[in-house]
């Protein structure tokens, strides 16, 4: 029969638990996009009625109106296509929140770097 080590010190009582007040923004993004899960479908309809709504038009209007290079386009169709096909992938929820928020932002940052 195998012996039992009796004179084990106990780790527990003498262990120290810190606690962690520093919540970053980092860490309250995926906390909510954990929380979304369930809503994936509905993130990934959003994403593609408001990109397809309101940026893939973007292009044409800021060509015709403002002489935009044809970069604009290539970026646009670009930002919609990964988010879109990250979507219908199966992507995990962090990876489609994330990728249509960078979307938006890259889009926004576009329009106004080629109207100003």
């Amino acid at each position: 029969m195998a012996t039992i080590k009796t004179n084990a010190p106990a780790t527990w009582a003498t262990a120290t638990h810190t606690v962690n007040t520093h919540v970053s923004l980092w860490d309250k993004f995926t906390a909510f996009a954990d929380s979304q899960h369930e809503r994936k479908a509905m993130w990934y309809f959003l994403a593609l009625v408001v990109q397809g709504v309101f940026f893939l038009p973007l292009p044409a209007f800021l060509m015709y109106y403002y002489n935009a290079p044809i970069i604009v386009l290539l970026i646009t169709l670009t930002c919609f296509f990964t988010s879109i096909i990250a979507c219908m992938g199966g992507a995990g929820i962090r990876s489609v929140l994330l990728l249509s928020a960078v979307s938006v932002l890259i889009q926004v940052l576009m329009t106004i770097a080629v109207l100003i």
